[in-house]
């Protein structure tokens, strides 16, 4: 089968012939359609990530994809289910084997590239601001990083919650995408970010995928009792966060990391995912896909992400259905 492959840390992907892979115990093999792209894949692939591999290994671990065969013990899904798998890797490949309990099935009318971009994005806010940060109708919701690919979800189900959504993003073509994905105030990355927000009533919760000097300005803004979300650090600096800040504000801090509920509390992530594809078959969501590539081109796809060059999520395209 053609994978694109990593085989020196740091290096680019490059494409190769490898052996179909074969579902051990409690796998399936999965014939990949589509493969979401995330700032994680990025880190992987230099050795950042908190999960490293060994090289050579195959990126890309949000799958569309079909069921081609069961591994021993496994009693579903049955071939030809068309499913959404979060794995670790592997994506970036035409066929995946990946863990039977990680595959969820998908609404029929939903396109492939929106299957394999949705679970990591919407998942990771749904259950940072519903389960983490407890969010409540009329709060005020303050995003970072709005226009990105865990952002801009943010911002879709801060409204669909009920919050005030404050959105900060860079140059205003990313502050359009943001605004019109339901933000209520959308400000610039270098506007007075504080003033702004004390201006409108503070900030009840703060979401940063971010991190660097934004995150200070942003945590300044926030009333009492607030509950901040660091979610990541896409801008390459990891924020330190004061502890005599957090005393006087009576803040709390929630941390995220959002796969490892697979092992730590799998229902957290079923009960999310039922709500999400609820609301996405209702109508109420609609994700947004900035670039859908092929698989020869999935260094491309991740260099969307380095640069920021991408609004929403980055797609690899790998089959028709």
């Amino acid at each position: 089968m053609r994978a694109m492959r990593i085989n020196e840390l740091g290096q680019a992907l490059s494409a190769a012939d490898i052996p179909r892979p074969t579902p051990k115990p409690g796998e399936v093999l999965l014939r990949v359609l589509a493969c979401g792209v995330n700032f994680a894949d990025t880190l992987m692939v230099q050795g950042k990530y908190q999960e490293k591999q060994d090289p050579p290994f195959t990126p890309g671990m949000e799958i569309c994809g079909v069921v081609e065969a069961l591994g021993e013990g496994v009693a579903g899904p049955a071939p030809g289910t068309r499913v959404a798998s979060y794995a670790g890797s592997g994506g970036f490949a035409e066929y995946a084997v990946v863990p039977a309990a990680s595959c969820v099935a998908v609404p029929e009318a939903m396109p492939d590239e929106e299957v394999a971009g949705f679970l990591i994005a919407y998942g990771t806010s749904h259950v940072a601001l519903d389960h983490r940060a407890g969010l409540q109708p009329g709060e005020n919701l303050l995003v970072l990083g709005a226009s990105g690919g865990v952002g801009l979800t943010a911002v879709e189900l801060g409204r669909l919650m009920g919050a005030n959504v404050i959105a900060v993003a860079r140059g205003a073509e990313k502050m359009a995408i943001a605004e019109a994905a339901g933000a209520a105030h959308v400000f610039d990355n270098d506007d007075d970010i504080r003033a702004e927000v004390k201006a409108l009533g503070g900030a009840d919760v703060l979401y940063d995928p971010v991190g660097g000097d934004l995150f200070e300005a942003a945590m300044r803004a926030c009333n009492p009792l607030a509950r901040l979300l660091p979610l990541g650090f896409a801008s390459g600096k990891v924020p330190q966060i004061p502890a005599n800040i957090l005393l006087v504000k009576n803040l709390t801090v929630h941390g995220l990391y959002w796969g490892a509920y697979a092992k730590l509390d799998p229902k957290v992530l079923t009960d999310s995912f039922s709500r999400l594809f609820g609301w996405y078959s209702e109508g109420a969501l609609k994700p947004h896909i900035s670039h859908v590539v092929p698989l020869n081109d999935a260094e491309h796809a991740l260099d969307l992400l380095r640069t920021r060059k991408a609004t929403g999520k980055v797609v690899v395209k790998v089959a028709e259905r």
